[in-house]
Order: structure tokens, then C-alpha cells, then sequence
């Protein structure tokens, strides 16, 4: 099965009212950070059920898929790549996927789209190998790199490995983008869940959670104890 194809299908599954909620929703305006992006208002169970019709297809059209000006056909060509590097089993063929991957973040460009796809490719990818890379992409000038960084180590989270999280999170606690306060937020969130002592001491130690921005520690403390999330938010532990 072909791109062309596929985007056919999707722009039939296509609707305008949910599409303009959409634009509005990840913020395609002018001068803001999804700017000129183009939604057909489909649902992301949709594109899933597409991508599980046909499973795999060819690199050559996941990349057309990709340079699609429509969003939902970039997440579906993130969606057939998942796959493809899921059914690999050689390294050399997963590297290759995963350079392709980073080689085409620039259309990987909303947060959407990092979110679904970084955890089960680049952190499938560099867990257990050299993580240097997720260092120098968050310190990249390069908004969508820098969330990769601190997206991908969902997955190191599900292995068990936070310290990785906590030490990505301290280089991008400064960051002045709410898109990656939120994304710091959340990993720090989910790392309290595997280790509620590791996350309270990373933001207690140095009173670190003090020179946090405010979202960034409302979405890490989010399932905290009530009266210790409120101590937090009142600058009292």
C-alpha cells in the first residue's frame, strides 16, 4: 500500500469542524509554534486503526507520509515506523530507523507528535546503549529535539531507570517554553510513580523545585499528597 493511498484514505475520514477545534487547540497561527500546520480533524483511534489495516509499508512512503502537509498524516507515518522498528531485530537496521527518525524531526513538529512517537523509538532505541545524544539534543536550539529528549525517557521510566529523567530535566529546567515545562512536568510525574523518595528528593534537594517554573512543578507534583502539593506550591518544604 502506497502514501498516496493512505493519505486519500485519510483526507475522506476528513472533518472540518473538529479540524478547526484542532488548529486552534496546537496553536497553527501565526508566529506561534505549530504555525501552518494543517489538520483533517481526525481522531487519533482513527489513524490507529488505518495503520493497523496495513501494519507495514515501505520506508520510501513513510517518508512521503511525513513531508505531508496534513498533521494526521505525519502521526500515521510515525505510527507505520513504530511498527517497522518494532518488527527489527538487528541493530544495524534499528540505528537505521532511528536516524531516519532524527533526520526528519523537523517533521515531527508538534508535541503531539514527539509524545507518541519518541518514547518507542528514540528511547527504545538508546536504552541500555551510550545516552549521550538525548544530552545534546536537550541542549539543542531546537524546540522539538529538546522535547525528545525529555519525552523518549518515558521509556526508560517504564524499564525502571530515572536517574536519566531527573538528570534531562535538570538541564532543561530553565527552559523558557511552556511546551517543555509541561514535558519536564509530566516525566518528573511519572518517575514519582516508580519512585515517589527519588522524585521528592530531586525537588526538595538544594530547594530545587523553588527555581522551577510554576507549570513545570504543578504537573511533577500533581499526584503528590494533597497537603504536600499544597506545601510545595507554598514554598514550605
Amino acid at each position: 500500500m502506497n502514501a498516496a493511498y493512505i493519505i486519500d484514505e485519510l483526507v475522506n475520514l476528513k472533518n472540518p469542524e473538529k479540524a478547526h477545534i484542532l488548529q486552534r487547540f496546537f496553536k497553527t497561527g501565526k508566529g506561534q509554534y505549530g504555525e501552518g500546520d494543517v489538520f483533517l480533524g481526525i481522531t487519533v483511534p482513527q489513524i490507529r486503526a488505518l495503520v493497523k489495516k496495513y501494519k507495514l509499508i515501505d520506508i520510501f512512503d513513510i517518508q512521503t507520509l511525513l513531508f505531508s502537509q496534513y498533521h494526521e498524516s505525519r502521526m500515521a507515518g510515525l505510527f507505520f515506523l513504530i511498527n517497522v522498528f518494532n518488527e527489527e531485530k538487528k541493530e544495524n537496521e534499528t540505528k537505521k530507523i532511528y536516524d531516519f527518525y532524527i533526520k526528519n524531526v523537523n517533521y515531527i513538529n508538534n508535541w503531539d507528535l514527539v509524545d507518541l512517537s519518541a518514547p518507542n523509538i528514540v528511547g527504545h532505541y538508546l536504552f541500555e546503549k551510550d545516552t549521550s545524544d538525548l544530552y545534546r539534543y536537550a541542549q539543542a536550539s531546537h524546540l522539538w529535539l529538546q522535547r525528545i529528549s525529555i519525552v523518549s525517557t518515558y521509556y526508560f521510566i517504564r524499564q525502571g531507570d530515572i536517574k536519566t529523567t531527573f538528570e534531562i530535566s535538570s538541564i532543561l529546567q530553565n527552559h523558557p517554553h511552556d511546551l517543555i515545562h509541561k514535558a519536564v512536568g509530566w516525566m518528573l510525574r511519572e518517575a514519582g510513580k516508580k519512585n515517589f523518595e527519588a522524585e521528592y528528593q530531586y525537588l526538595s534537594e538544594n530547594k530545587r523545585y523553588l527555581s522551577m517554573p510554576r507549570t513545570m512543578l504543578r504537573y511533577a507534583i500533581e499526584k503528590f499528597p494533597e497537603e504536600l502539593r499544597q506545601n510545595f506550591l507554598k514554598n514550605k518544604i
